[in-house]
């Protein structure tokens, strides 16, 4: 069943065309992402959707009885409304209701009156008969699942992510044939956003989102439409999918535009010998010149590049000593102990609001540990990419706000750049880079302050939720760069995809201020995770048996020797193992390659964690067969 259809949808800001001619359907169970570079009107298309804004032309067509539910990026909030209350400011009747009960609820609460007693027992009637009591229900539930608890808080005492998570809330418990979401996974920790991923591909109805999290389109989703310079492609399946059916059609877009170019060649040879325009056939003839001249192409797509240097780093990078961090009596951080490495990409993951942010402003010597201290090396230069934007004036234009922090830069061949050609390799066009900071879409915005933490040449990147708002074409060359950095990496991030692809160590907060070190990246983190768990089953279950399990001591009548299958075992086991080592360490090697591709990605992650548990059994077979061999020798002196 069709839900909506959008044809030949048009919308512009000044002189900019956002949209053009845009045609798309919706349909009943289909569960959309909506991708594409910063700035492209992502957000505009799914306000226009949603109802919010209206295009310049086109027809919007919606089945009878189709009700869309919308999460922008930025929602309103009722400072002076508890969460339940905002919870409940939807527009449905359904939300209008629960609305107006939770309303009625808290002025009872404060003083009792006769009259609003009443039109609460007329509520709760309405409820009964409509069974509204299990959203309710429902609401608390996911409220729980985001991390709120508190359900008469004020809106005006949480905190951003707060605020986001409980509009968030909100849209997903509203009633609706067709839910619209705004980059629904910032802000959320990855807990939760693999819970949010349970939740959608449950859900009821049809989904439309804008994401750049791509793990998590490539799990929920199951079409994929891009919206690229105004055009927009579709494809059916996730993002693996979405990945190889773009490459196709980009292979044929450059064959066609090879044959454009072979046919301007022949035609412009025919022009230069002197064409003859008095016959219809000749006039003929040179209008499709023209027409092959200046027919619109979309195959030399803008390419963002961010080959900048850095600055050399010297022995000694950043040691922490014994730091501690506490605020309002909470234990953000206790004792921490680290002296970074010359190699290290260190990925720090936790829940919202336990203290990530926090260590990278100690780090970037915005605040000052309680106790212990920060050493840093004198040759250390540190580029801090922060979640707040607020030092971006919106009346700076953006290459000035580019020029405060170098004129110019080495690139990673020597080079030397202006500012200017900077702006232009990060997509800052020579219109946009006069353009005042305020005008700037919030992922452009991002992008622009990327480009001023590289202009300043550090060798120490501290990136604090990178992720956010950037674009998926950004996030891979800006993982490209990262690559290819020599210097130091500390980040602050949720997306999985992005710390699995540049992390080699994890840091992980585990509650209490402490601070896990783990070896890998965060699939690497999750397995080790997985494994703690299982043996932490298993020694419960060992305390909570009643009677030891004695070991059987061999009989001394039987001579103690290996069985037929144990010889054999122990012969091949070295051998075995060292294969196994040997087929894990490809697997990791692999997994680089396929960076891209995430269904192959994924069926590597999961070889090499079966390969893993079954070495560990190779492991602990090695002892008991080598402890065997160790008794059978000293039984025969």
């Amino acid at each position: 069943m069709n839900l909506m259809t959008l044809e030949n949808i048009n919308k512009s800001y000044s002189e900019k065309m956002l949209l053009e001619n845009i045609s798309v359907g919706i349909n009943e169970g289909e569960k959309i992402g909506l991708i594409g570079v910063n700035g492209t009107g992502k957000s505009t298309l799914l306000k226009i959707i949603a109802g919010v804004e209206e295009c310049d032309s086109g027809n919007i067509t919606k089945a009878n009885r189709v009700r869309v539910e919308y999460l922008p990026q930025n929602p309103y909030y009722d400072e002076d409304a508890t969460v339940l209350e905002q919870v409940f400011k939807g527009t449905s009747d359904e939300m209008n209701l629960l609305g107006q009960y939770q309303e009625v609820l808290e002025k009872l609460t404060i003083s009792y009156d006769d009259n609003l007693n009443k039109k609460l027992l007329s509520l709760q009637e309405k409820i009964d008969a409509l069974n509204l009591w299990d959203l309710e229900s429902e609401a608390k539930s996911v409220l729980t699942k985001l991390g709120i608890n508190n359900f008469n808080k004020k809106i005006k005492e949480l905190s951003g992510g707060q605020r986001k998570r409980i509009s968030l809330a909100s849209a997903l418990i509203t009633p609706c044939e067709l839910l619209i979401l705004d980059e629904p996974t910032n802000h959320l920790d990855n807990d939760t956003i693999d819970w949010l991923e349970d939740y959608l591909n449950s859900r009821k109805g049809s989904l439309l989102m804008i994401t750049h999290d791509r793990y998590f389109l490539d799990r929920v989703t199951n079409r994929i439409i891009e919206l690229d310079k105004g055009r927009l492609f579709s494809y059916e399946g996730n993002y693996s999918i979405f990945l190889e059916k773009k490459m196709e059609r980009l292979s044929i877009e450059s064959s066609m535009e090879d044959k454009r170019q072979n046919l301007i060649r022949t035609e412009l040879a025919w022009v230069r010998r002197g064409a003859k325009a008095r016959t219809t056939k000749q006039k003929a003839r040179l209008q499709r010149f023209d027409d092959l001249v200046n027919q619109k192409t979309n195959t030399l797509d803008d390419k963002l590049d961010i080959s900048v240097g850095s600055s050399r780093l010297g022995k000694k990078i950043i040691e922490m000593h014994n730091i501690s961090k506490s605020f309002d009596n909470k234990i953000l951080i206790d004792k921490l102990d680290y002296t970074l490495a010359r190699t290290d990409r260190i990925g720090i993951i936790g829940k919202n609001g336990i203290g990530k942010s926090t260590l990278i402003k100690m780090l970037d010597g915005k605040l000052q540990p309680d106790s212990g201290n920060i050493s840093i090396g004198e040759t250390v230069k540190i580029g801090c990419f922060s979640q707040d934007d607020s030092h971006m004036h919106p009346d700076m234009r953006a290459i000035d706000y580019v020029k405060e922090a170098s004129d110019y830069i080495e690139t990673s061949d020597g080079t030397k750049i202006t500012a200017s050609q900077m702006c232009e390799r990060f997509l800052f066009n020579g219109t946009m880079q006069y353009t005042l900071i305020g005008k700037l879409s919030g992922g452009e915005r991002r992008r622009l302050h990327l480009l001023r933490t590289l202009m300043m040449a550090p060798n120490v990147l501290l990136l604090d939720e990178p992720t956010n708002d950037l674009d998926i074409e950004t996030l891979n060359i800006l993982e490209d760069y990262l690559d290819e950095f020599k210097g130091v990496v500390i980040t602050v991030s949720h997306d999985r995809y992005f710390l699995d692809r540049i992390c080699n160590k994890i840091f992980a907060y585990e509650g209490n201020g402490k601070i896990h070190i783990y070896t890998g990246n965060y699939s690497d983190y999750i397995i080790y995770k997985e494994i703690q768990g299982i043996e932490f089953e298993e020694e419960k279950k060992e305390i909570k048996t009643d009677k030891p399990v004695k070991k059987e001591k061999p009989k001394s009548d039987k001579k103690l020797k290996f069985t037929y299958n144990e010889q054999r075992e122990f012969e091949a086991i070295d051998n075995d193992i060292e294969k196994l080592e040997q087929k894990i360490e490809a697997l990791g090697e692999s997994t680089s390659k396929y960076a891209t591709d995430f269904t192959k990605l994924q069926d590597i992650l999961n070889e090499k964690e079966s390969l893993e548990k079954e070495l560990e059994h190779k492991y602990e077979r090695w002892e008991y067969l080598n402890n065997l061999a160790d008794e059978i020798s000293n039984s025969k002196n």
